[in-house]
């Protein structure tokens, strides 16, 4: 696919667009870091972008705030040997949680409560290798999630585990999909 420049830039007076024109504009503004900001964007395509797609196109700007931070942390501790869809499933099972009012709002809050999140020690994260594709890949998954630009799992998915475990509290709940190794639970 061609790249181009662009500028984004918010429209002065709300303009009559397509969904995915509106999506695409919104995601793009997003991610260069506020209104009027240079990105560099491909050319809005007539279909969807697929989830391979939207990683590739996001995976270049390491830079990251706090929450996005931890939400990549989670998608590369917990899940950066699985496929990109499966990766996407556990970010969107944080901000799941943080979103159901049974867990704290804040992302990395969620993440590092007790006994959530099998590489989280005594409340403090590991330190990824920051070089690493696995590590790209797993920030433009996060950015991606919070962007709400693609989606795997439905809003009341909070619990998964990996499939070759059976925790009790399975027992209790709604197997909703399996992707990889995981099992995901409304």
């Amino acid at each position: 696919m061609d790249r181009v420049d662009v500028e984004v830039a918010r429209p002065s007076a709300p303009a009559k667009q397509g969904l995915f024109a509106s999506l695409w504009t919104k995601a793009a503004t997003w991610l260069a870091g506020g209104t009027g900001a240079p990105a560099v964007a491909a050319v809005a395509p007539q279909r969807p972008l697929t989830l391979d797609e939207l990683v590739a196109n996001y995976a270049g700007d390491q830079t990251v705030d706090t929450e996005q931070d931890c939400l990549a942390k989670a998608v590369y501790f917990e899940a950066r040997g699985e496929p990109l869809q499966g990766q996407l499933a556990v970010a969107e099972v944080v901000m799941n949680r943080a979103a159901s009012g049974r867990y704290p709002a804040s992302l990395c809050e969620v993440i590092t409560q007790p006994w959530q999140f099998s590489f989280i020690h005594k409340g403090r994260f590991p330190t990824p290798d920051f070089g690493s594709e696995s590590w790209r890949k797993a920030v433009a998954v996060a950015r991606i999630a919070q962007g709400h630009l693609a989606d795997t799992l439905p809003g009341d998915v909070l619990w998964y585990h990996a499939d070759y475990v059976s925790p009790s509290w399975g027992k209790r709940l709604t197997k909703t999909a399996q992707i990889g190794l995981h099992i995901f639970y409304s």
